[in-house]
């Protein structure tokens, strides 16, 4: 076997973990042990990946150069920092290379995607050798066996004309190239998970769409923990209330949806009650959550303190979230406060809701945003 072979080997047999979380048992679809995640918040707690009420870990497919796998046509990597040393604290990799994996040694000649008569290739750049039908069939086939990785996201590298997700360039025939294109192995991934947050390494560099994916990321385990053997329409209704605030900070319209759906639930099957409310639940969350939007939540929750606080403390509120709207301050700083007056007055309702704290608080998004 050569050394690519056996590098491919090892990518298909290896999941990686990185630092730790710890799960309270807050699960608002059931609290079942049982489940393959509770839906609580996450705090880092020790150097492994452990769960207290004995859930599986949040897993994530990656591609393999971003962890520092020296898998790119040149020998070399991408490894990132903020995935491997901050995101990789709460998750559990499932690392991807599909050019290593699909039998291309390292280093190797470079490729890209061709527009040719019969459609778009995938050619080495300097012998022309067509490697569609290769890559085409390995996607397939990793893609089939990922069903059973329990994956709750992928991050992908740009610009490859495998992983790329968004704008990786075509070339015509005279060479020139325009953006457009979507790398083999991305392609099939997207049309096998349409509901699965994904997202390249490039724009998690932007905090807004970072903020976002990483929420998709928890969301969508939430969701496959709710949505197990056994669960209830009243599973669903808890889940939907603890997450109405964060539905309507992206997409309100998602949420009145939703709510209609639960709602109506007695009139559907179970199938397609759970199939109609994930994929309207993802649809809204992909949404970028806005600034107006996020001022309106907030406004919404300063509402159950004023009746609770004194003149000079709902000014201080006030202020602070009209200092968010402005630009002053960035959403932590309402939120902390926010937060600081729910514990104080033990308000149940607003204790559960996950937007208040979506993700673990050690990835500092929201000191960004």
């Amino acid at each position: 076997m050569n050394e690519a072979l056996r590098r491919a080997a090892r990518l298909r047999g290896t999941s990686r973990p990185f630092g730790s979380i710890a799960t309270k048992e807050t699960s608002t679809a059931g609290g079942d042990n049982a489940r393959p995640c509770c839906t609580g918040r996450m705090t880092a707690a020790s150097s492994d990946l452990v769960d207290d009420a004995g859930c599986r870990p949040t897993r994530v497919g990656i591609s393999a150069c971003l962890m520092g796998d020296a898998v790119r046509f040149d020998g070399g990597h991408k490894r990132d920092a903020f995935l491997t040393e901050t995101f990789g604290r709460f998750v559990e990799w499932v690392p991807v290379c599909p050019e290593v994996e699909c039998g291309l040694g390292t280093p190797r000649e470079s490729m890209r995607l061709v527009r040719v008569e019969n459609g778009v290739r995938l050619l080495t750049v300097r012998s022309g050798v067509d490697l569609t039908a290769q890559m085409e069939h390995f996607s397939r086939s990793r893609v089939s066996t990922l069903v059973g990785e329990d994956l709750s996201g992928f991050v992908l590298k740009k610009d490859s004309p495998s992983c790329g997700l968004e704008r990786v360039k075509i070339y015509d025939r005279h060479g020139t190239p325009a953006r457009g294109g979507r790398g083999l192995f991305a392609a099939a991934l997207v049309d096998a998970f349409p509901l699965l947050p994904v997202e390249e390494e490039g724009r998690l560099a932007d905090p807004r769409l970072r903020d976002n994916f990483v929420e998709r990321v928890f969301a969508y385990r939430g969701l496959r923990s709710l949505f197990v053997a056994g669960w209830t329409v009243g599973d669903v209704v808890r889940f939907h209330t603890a997450h109405k605030l964060l539905l309507l900070a992206h997409a309100p319209e998602a949420y009145r949806q939703l709510g209609r759906l639960v709602a109506g639930a007695g009139a559907l099957s179970r199938r397609e009650l759970e199939r109609r409310y994930i994929e309207a639940f993802m649809a809204g969350l992909a949404q970028l959550a806005t600034t107006r939007r996020h001022t309106n939540v907030l406004q919404h929750l300063a509402g159950y303190f004023k009746d609770r606080l004194d003149a000079a403390s709902k000014r201080e509120l006030a202020d602070t979230i009209a200092d968010y709207r402005r630009g002053l301050v960035p959403l932590v700083v309402p939120l902390t406060l926010l937060r600081h007056y729910v514990r104080r007055f033990d308000v149940a309702y607003l204790a559960g809701q996950t937007y208040l704290q979506p993700h673990p608080k050690e990835l500092m998004l929201r000191n960004h945003v």
